[in-house]
């Protein structure tokens, strides 16, 4: 059998759609901005650094000069401000037709949100679910429309407490939190594609996974940004899950994307399988419910 190796050049034509990217001002967002501007998407840089939002757009025009980019305010760690920028969005367009959850942070010393989350909780998870609520009319309406979750290999380490969430009665432990975070994304992915399903809804819900890929997500970790040297990939190809994820015409909802290298390090994008644990139907919908109630957002789906 011959493997073939996806890449960005698999992707067809992207005018006409709308794409929404969060925390795409770098790193493996930016990347991915990047590939859709230059196939002719509309490219939201939803960001909580305008400033950097606007550096990024204007690297992606200096490469591509039409290219049809728009930088819109949105911190994830402040759900006034995601409901801000949805609001926003819904008076200047009438369609979404892809959602990528990318934005996140990582192993940063205990933080809270806005709203009193613990930080990665807060932020890689309950910021991306409430922002997809506020925006799933919009995407039940655009045909062919999408979402992808952006999770990592750290899932693995994930078990959610839910008598504290948000570490309040426990020593915190940075990669517990983040992999609680990443799990959480996952438990998201599968269980609305499961109510999307319910109502035989078209839109589909994919996840992917950047491998070991140099980002300025490691720069908590002294160590880990070390060994980016040896082990890790560019971020332009750390981006190719996501793209996958996001534009594979035979993916089908739930599909999880991650590099093919051993123990999915590095390589090309595949489809992969998250832990055992991450595909509990009953911990998601526990989850989902805990939080539609700590964000105060229900979701209106069917």
């Amino acid at each position: 059998m011959i493997k073939t190796d996806w890449k960005a050049d698999n992707i067809p034509d992207q005018s006409g759609r709308n794409v929404i990217i969060t925390g795409s001002s770098g790193g493996i967002g930016y990347e991915a901005a990047k590939v859709f501007a230059d196939k002719n998407a509309k490219v939201i840089i939803a960001v909580r650094n305008l400033a950097k939002g606007e550096k990024a757009k204007k690297n992606i025009k200096d490469n591509k000069d039409n290219a049809d980019v728009e930088v819109m305010l949105l911190d994830l760690a402040d759900l006034r401000s995601v409901k801000k920028f949805a609001d926003e969005y819904k008076k200047k367009f009438r369609k979404l037709d892809l959602l990528i959850n990318n934005a996140g942070v990582m192993i940063p010393p205990y933080l809270k949100t806005k709203d009193g989350f613990e930080l990665q909780f807060g932020t890689n998870h309950l910021g991306h679910f409430a922002l997809t609520a506020l925006m799933i009319d919009l995407i039940i309406n655009t045909e062919n429309s999408r979402i992808v979750n952006v999770s990592s290999n750290a899932h693995k380490y994930g078990r959610l407490n839910f008598e504290d969430l948000n570490w309040k009665n426990r020593k915190y432990k940075a990669w517990r939190a983040y992999g609680d975070s990443k799990i959480s994304n996952l438990y998201f992915t599968y269980e609305l594609q499961r109510r999307l399903d319910s109502v035989k809804s078209h839109i589909k819900v994919t996840a992917a996974h950047p491998g070991w890929t140099a980002t300025e997500l490691q720069r908590h970790n002294g160590f880990l940004n070390y060994l980016n040297k040896f082990f890790a990939m560019e971020q332009s190809q750390g981006a190719l899950p996501v793209l996958r994820a996001a534009v594979d015409e035979n993916a089908h909802g739930g599909d999880y994307f991650g590099p093919d290298g051993w123990q999915e390090w590095k390589g090309y994008p595949v489809k992969v399988n998250s832990n055992k644990l991450s595909l509990d139907s009953v911990i998601a919908g526990k989850l989902w419910n805990v939080s539609e109630e700590l964000t105060n957002i229900k979701f209106m789906i069917g």
